[in-house]
């Protein structure tokens, strides 16, 4: 999947083609994934090591909403793929997607991820945002341990992030999540038909 980078090669782009498996021996690197999470809580650009990591670096060292959202795309990859066998990178499965099938785990209770979740995708700052987000991403790690399969398409991530920072497609990006969340299936029921004191959507 190219369509967010624009023909950039994100970083977990280079290792698998997002269908599951490794590209050859391409795995990444317990030290380049180290380097990745010592961006945790940092601004874009502001940690050396991960330099060579960026694809949307700009040589006047301006701090765009590109490089806001690769940085911290990269961040959470760092901390999902960390110590897991095969990739978490995963093509078409957004993020509503990917943390229903958490809720649907048994991991975690339900009202909680709801309750983070919609904490995510009501955030009002990026720092707020990433604080939300690596909550739900160290938990999605943690469900996949006992071999369950919790993956994320971390270049749509990485659009969804870049569209958010923007005032006119914020919306867009929320109500987004939240379809891929809420929106019925055949084996639920209807959200909006849900029993007294279910959450409702976002």
């Amino acid at each position: 999947m190219r369509e967010a980078g624009g023909g950039r090669t994100y970083y977990w782009e280079r290792h698998t083609e997002g269908d599951g498996q490794w590209r050859g021996e391409e795995r990444p690197a317990r030290e380049d994934l180290a380097a990745l999470r010592r961006g945790l809580g940092r601004e874009a650009g502001e940690v050396p090591q991960m330099w060579p990591f960026y694809q949307t670096l700009n040589e006047q060292g301006r701090l765009t909403w590109e490089l806001s959202a690769e940085h911290l795309a990269l961040t959470l990859f760092a901390v999902h793929q960390r110590g897991k066998d095969r990739p978490v990178h995963r093509a078409d499965i957004g993020l509503g997607t990917a943390m229903l099938a958490l809720r649907r785990s048994g991991k975690y209770s339900p009202e909680a991820i709801d309750r983070r979740f919609s904490a995510a995708a009501t955030a009002t700052s990026l720092t707020e945002l990433t604080g939300h987000l690596r909550g739900l991403i160290t938990q999605l790690r943690a469900a996949g341990r006992d071999g369950g399969e919790h993956a994320l398409d971390y270049t749509r991530l990485t659009a969804d992030l870049r569209d958010w920072q923007r005032p006119e497609r914020a919306a867009a990006v929320r109500r987004r999540w939240g379809s891929q969340y809420f929106a019925p299936r055949p084996e639920q029921p209807d959200p909006g038909n849900a029993a007294p004191g279910a959450t409702p959507g976002i």
